[in-house]
């Protein structure tokens, strides 16, 4: 595997370093300080990462949760809920209908506000308070909503998000209102809500919180450090392949980068980087069809529509951070239906793990890949389900078995049981 280093101790800080974090160009290299001034994307157009001079090794992460991992992050705390420390699901029954060497589900709608969406609402809040800003915003098909405004409401700022109107599950809804965000409905889908958040970001309206944003990806980048030291703990090795689902690609990009960051430090052999493998729905899929067709730019998709809200996006900001990310660990992506998506949702329940329609697209995927070839039996795979099962209730109870009228007696009950 040949593994593009791009961040490292070889490269020394530059003047724009605080320190020792900055934020750097992924095309041109250009620098820039991390707190001075509001900063989505370089000059040139192209996406920020945040860098750092000093790269942590297993040894120096202590206590739980993302903060646990503050040596590679940009502060030691954050303001929390807290956050992370997610489990690692066994799925035995589904692991052998699989057919893998060992599979694990890594559950991040266990975070406060069910979805991943928290760990990088901890950091990113956390800049805002640092550039002094009074409005946070974001677009969102609704997890984003969420966790904004929890984090946002814990922070004592207000907050501002903006909706495909008809289009979000209601009890992603109901956790933004209830935390007290101001929520707009916009006429038009998941990207014309981001392009006016954009806009009203470039204005001085508001800072951006969706994953354009560098500081959210580096508290989602936990989600790697977690299952990396889980999967060695249970194992004694890392897993051989993370399956996860895409939507503006930003798990992608920030397990890419936790993946580079530990290379870079030594805490982590290149063979042993696991294959990141993307899943997308097949009505919202520009990710899978710029692997499969070699591609090193995604087409904006303007029409999409899936089951899995939560992916239900057609222009992946993150995409020229994830795309290489895919490519370079030996992955591969895949586009799901629906129905396989609500077949591996219910797989999963009999599980006990309950998630929402997107978070399954992961083990959708898995099964899709697995008949295909592409997934080798005695691969050790970790799939990432990104929301809790209550984030769309509706959608768990048209999956799930329908409520049986019975007579208002024991013996009609037990009637009704014996028929």
């Amino acid at each position: 595997m040949e593994l593009t280093l791009t961040t490292g101790r070889e490269l020394p800080p530059p003047d724009a370093a605080e320190d020792g974090v900055w934020l750097q160009c992924i095309d041109c290299d250009e620098t820039y300080a991390p707190f001075d001034e509001i900063r989505y994307t370089c000059d040139c157009g192209s996406l920020l990462e945040v860098r750092y001079d000093d790269l942590p090794d297993w040894d120096d992460f202590e206590g739980r949760g993302v903060w646990r991992y503050s040596a590679a992050l940009p502060f030691d705390e954050g303001v929390s809920l807290p956050e992370g420390d997610t489990p690692l699901h066994r799925v035995p029954r589904l692991e052998s209908a699989v057919g893998v060497e060992s599979l694990r589900v890594k559950h991040e709608g266990m975070n406060p506000t069910g979805s991943f969406k928290d760990r990088g609402m901890t950091v990113g809040v956390r800049v805002a308070g640092e550039l002094g800003v009074d409005r946070l915003a974001c677009a969102s098909t609704g997890n984003t909503s969420a966790a904004l405004a929890a984090y946002g409401a814990r922070a004592g700022v207000e907050t501002l998000v903006l909706l495909p109107a008809g289009k979000v599950a209601a009890g992603k809804v109901a956790q933004a209102s209830l935390h007290g965000a101001r929520i707009l409905e916009v006429d038009g889908n998941f990207d014309t809500c981001l392009d006016i958040v954009q806009d009203l970001a470039d204005r001085g309206e508001a800072y951006l919180l969706n994953s354009l944003n560098p500081f959210r990806l580096e508290g989602q980048k936990t989600i790697g450090l977690e299952i990396l030291e889980a999967h060695r703990e249970d194992y004694g090795e890392y897993p051989d392949r993370i399956v996860l689902p895409v939507g503006n690609a930003g798990n992608t990009a920030a397990l890419y980068k936790c993946f580079r960051e530990l290379v870079a430090a030594g805490a982590l052999d290149v063979d042993d980087v696991p294959k990141l493998t993307g899943v997308q729905a097949e009505g919202a899929a520009p990710m899978v069809e710029a692997i499969e067709e070699g591609n090193d730019e995604t087409r904006r998709w303007d029409h999409v529509e899936t089951i899995a809200t939560a992916i239900r996006i057609g222009n992946p900001v993150n995409a020229p951070k994830a795309l290489p990310g895919i490519r370079e660990t030996g992955g591969t992506a895949v586009a799901v239906s629906d129905e396989e998506i609500t077949d591996a949702q219910r797989a999963l329940a009999g599980e006990g793990v309950g998630v929402e329609p997107a978070s399954a697209a992961s083990v959708a995927g898995l099964r899709k890949l697995r008949e295909r070839g592409d997934v080798a039996a005695d691969e050790r795979v970790v799939c990432l389900t990104t929301g809790h099962l209550l984030k769309d209730p509706d959608a768990a109870a048209a999956a799930g078995a329908k409520p049986q009228p019975v007579p208002g007696d024991t013996d009609g009950v037990l009637a009704h049981l014996q028929d």
